[in-house]
């Protein structure tokens, strides 16, 4: 069986000004060079053999994987889970592995930061840069945020690497990484002082012997200065290097950066590398023995990380069915625990008429259960704070989490629906309703309740439910156990998605869709009021949606929902589905694999050697141009073939151009953004040693464009205990009006904001938030910061998240996190340099 990773990646290209990228290790790959995400992944992969072949020698077995550059995520994979005793997660160590890849390139976004570089003989910010990132890693895996630790780690992995490129200590002649840079009690000896001359001039093209003889002698570390605009640099200094270098042009002329072999000690460059990822193990193996390895295996993806989340109406019509919720939701985390896909963590949320919340969150299933059991109901009737104790959930549970709200009651704070929107799109956590109290379910039951929900109410839950890739179920207080098997499908390992879709208003129609052998578990849901529907499979055997039992499959009704489990025989092909309704109704389809595709938003950055980028957390401008980076990795041959835009509530497409730049990457252009909602469909071609065959996936979670702007500039620390303002614009081409702002953090500080902002028709407005961490705080916490735009009367809302670490040390580089606001900060600059 073919193991793969799809990893598709939203780039969006740069408008009109791009800021100049800082030298380094290259992120798209160039001849015969090594890549900053091609040292991280041999550096993950290396050691993780190092690691599975100590726990097998502890326990008696056999572990023959050798270490080299043939390693591959599936070969590692199973060699560990040999030495483990059970399948470690092939799909998340590759996921672990692109975080922390995007987060890594994303550094060189900070281009006039030498820090983040080590230029300019900046060895000290640089070093202290690596071990707060590090302590700070080690607290978001403490807090189990661990998409967080993965991000810090990212950052902090680039500037260990740039360190081998960038400054002389290969040629010192170096054979072991320079352990000081991780250890802050270490002293950092010999560094050049500012008036030692370090470097003469290369002999044309040549700077094979460009570092001065002394230096070496002496052992004198050093690193090349670097600008893109000016040429000053302190007399006698080396310069990094590259056309792209304006220091470079000054005596002592030429640079010293081993960034690819062409560059000036290019020939150095393999040497480098693999010292850069000799000193990331190095990195990786401090922080496994701070943690432990429970908590290091789920760090890189291969233990179950997951989250499971309940969201519950406690108000007193809800009394009848309390009991039932309390059972359901204590018979899914017992039929979990012990296993493989036991969640690492559970997290309560509870609301009614009058309140929501205090989010209880803990790795402790046992507590979890009493804190269940503990909920009662309240006096009150009235509609229920739903998505304000849903958004309280998306804002504080890692992304990716599996979230059930139960609820009898129509949500009487709507006005926060494109709050929650965002917030799922941006967290990829999925979101399903049990609603209990629903106009079918009550015309069911023949009773009548003290509470409705009309057909508009139930549909505001059903497109929640929808953006999300999650379902809406009607159950009643007897079928609410009925549902614990779908509950139970929806959490399971390895879920992807094959097919989604959303009819609303209802019409007529015949869907498609591919099955791989790869696929196993392959589920139909059909939800809605009254969809008639027929099956039909590769072979032409058809099944109808009123027969329980068929050629084809199994049929569970649950209130609105149909699930239909296909037959494990014959599966491979293309599959039909017809579905006919009279109100609206939603298809998807799932099945478990190790091939899946994940999306993320990102910037280009173009310049040097090649180009970069930095995950994007915005949503794209209607009407402009983007760019899909598609990677595929874990697998030797993958052909992708068509990646679309698909409309999530219609059949309109919008096809990408592909051009593979890579064995198993490829940049897919898209000419625009749509207005309509959508989702990103991936095809292609699965090339096993034995078989070639189709495949199909589709990402679970919407997107969508907008026309306004949010832009912030931020630092990357905040003190505990002292107010951090950030400063951030709102702008749009539209219409003129008032935007509501709003503001939110995933640890719950303190935080003050500007309720609205004023634009003018086509012009922005600035505004500023405060952020205050408690002043016990623990320094390396991480926080994520959300600041948005809505223009009043509209849907139409935008987002920019930041990444914030809570310090006791000072911000050793203050720059742009939003590129927006880079583009806009590096406008006159960029020209400049462009006209010389």
């Amino acid at each position: 069986m073919v193991s793969l990773v799809v990893v598709a990646v939203f780039l969006l290209q740069g408008a009109l000004f791009q800021p100049p990228q800082a030298e380094a290790f290259k992120i798209l790959p160039t001849d015969e060079s090594l890549t900053h995400q091609q040292i991280t992944e041999a550096a993950f992969l290396r050691k993780m053999v190092e690691v599975c072949r100590n726990v097998a020698t502890a326990r008696g077995k056999d572990f023959t994987l050798p270490i080299n550059s043939k390693l591959t995520v599936t070969t590692v994979q199973k060699a560990c889970s040999n030495s483990y005793s059970s399948s470690l997660k092939l799909s998340t160590f590759n996921l672990a592995i692109i975080q922390t890849s995007l987060s890594n390139a994303a550094v060189d976004l900070k281009v006039f930061s030498t820090a983040h570089h080590f230029d300019d003989e900046d060895f000290i910010n640089g070093r202290d840069l690596i071990t707060q990132g590090v302590a700070a890693v080690k607290v978001s895996i403490k807090n189990r945020n661990y998409l967080s630790a993965r991000s810090i780690l990212g950052a902090v992995c680039h500037t260990l690497q740039d360190f081998y490129s960038h400054s002389n200590w290969v040629e010192l002649g170096s054979t072991a990484p320079f352990s000081s840079l991780i250890k802050p009690e270490l002293p950092l000896n010999n560094l050049a002082s500012s008036n030692t001359k370090t470097c003469k001039s290369c002999v044309g093209e040549d700077c094979r012997d460009n570092i001065l003889p002394e230096v070496l002698q002496q052992k004198m570390l050093t690193s090349g200065y670097f600008h893109p605009l000016f040429p000053d640099k302190p007399a006698g200094k080396c310069s990094h290097g590259s056309a792209l270098d304006r220091t470079s042009s000054t005596e002592p002329t030429g640079g010293i950066n081993k960034d690819d072999i062409s560059s000036d000690h290019g020939f150095l460059h393999q040497q480098a590398a693999e010292m850069a990822i000799n000193a990331t193990m190095e990195l990786l193996e401090d922080i496994r023995l701070a943690t432990g390895d429970q908590d290091f295996l789920r760090l890189m993806g291969l233990s179950q990380t997951s989250v499971l989340a309940f969201v519950i109406d406690t108000t007193g019509s809800l009394s009848n069915y309390i009991a039932e919720v309390k059972r359901v939701s204590i018979s899914i985390i017992d039929s979990r625990r012990g296993t493989s896909e036991e969640p690492s963590e559970y997290i309560l949320v509870q609301f009614n008429d009058q309140d929501f919340g205090l989010l209880i969150r803990t790795g402790d299933a046992d507590r979890f259960k009493e804190q269940i059991n503990s909920l009662s109901a309240s006096d009150s009737v009235n509609p229920g704070m739903c998505l304000s104790g849903l958004l309280l959930t998306l804002t504080r549970a890692p992304p990716s989490s599996d979230i059930f709200v139960f609820t009898d009651a129509s949500a009487k704070d709507t006005e926060l629906k494109s709050s929650v929107e965002a917030m799922i799109e941006s967290t990829k956590s999925k979101v399903t309703f049990l609603l209990t109290n629903s106009t079918s379910t009550r015309s069911r039951q023949k009773v009548s309740l003290s509470r409705s929900l009309s057909q508009s109410e139930i549909q505001l839950y059903r497109d929640l439910a929808h953006v999300s890739g999650g379902q809406t179920i009607d159950v009643t207080n007897t079928t609410l156990s009925q549902a614990t098997a779908v509950i139970t499908d929806l959490i399971t390992a390895d879920l992807v998605t094959v097919l989604q879709a959303a009819r609303n208003p209802p019409k007529a129609e015949n869907f498609s869709f591919l099955l791989a052998p790869t696929l196993s578990n392959v589920t139909v849901y059909i939800t809605g009021d009254s969809p008639v529907f027929t099956l039909y499979s590769p072979t032409g055997v058809s099944q109808s949606g009123s027969v329980a039992d068929g050629p084809l499959g199994s049929i569970l009704t649950v209130g609105n929902l149909k699930r239909v489990k296909l037959n494990s025989a014959n599966q491979t092909g293309e599959w039909k589905i017809s579905i006919n309704s009279t109100s609206s109704y939603n298809l998807r389809v799932t099945g478990q694999s190790s091939v899946d595709v994940l999306f993320y938003f990102v910037k280009i950055v173009e310049g040097g050697h090649g180009d970069s980028w930095g995950q994007s957390f915005t949503r794209p401008f209607i009407g402009r141009n983007a760019t899909f980076y598609v990677s595929v990795t874990g697998g030797d041959s993958v052909t992708v073939t068509d990646v679309l835009l698909v409309e999530a509530s219609g059949s309109d497409v919008v096809n990408g151009t592909i051009k593979a730049v890579g064995a198993t990457d490829f940049l897919v252009n898209i000419d625009r953004i749509p207005e309509w909602a959508f989702v990103v469909q991936l095809k292609g071609l699965l090339n096993d040693s034995s078989l070639v065959s189709r495949f199909q996936r589709q990402s679970p979670t919407q997107h969508k464009g907008s026309r306004i702007t949010v832009m912030a500039q931020s630092q990357n620390i905040t003190k505990p205990g002292v107010p951090l303002s950030l400063n951030f614009t709102v702008a749009t081409n539209t219409t003129s009006g008032n935007y509501t702002i709003r503001a939110r953090n995933d640890q719950g500080f303190s935080v003050s904001f500007p309720s609205f902002l004023i634009l003018e028709t086509g012009g922005s407005a600035q505004g500023s938030v405060t952020l205050t961490a408690p002043s016990d705080t623990e320094s390396g916490t991480d926080v994520t910061f959300t600041i948005e735009a809505e223009a009043l009367g509209s849907t139409d809302l935008n987002y920019v998240t930041l990444q914030l670490t809570v310090s006791t040390a000072n911000a050793i580089f203050s720059g742009c996190y939003s590129l927006s606001v880079c583009l806009s900060f590096f406008f006159f600059i960029v020209c400049h340099f462009v006209c010389f």
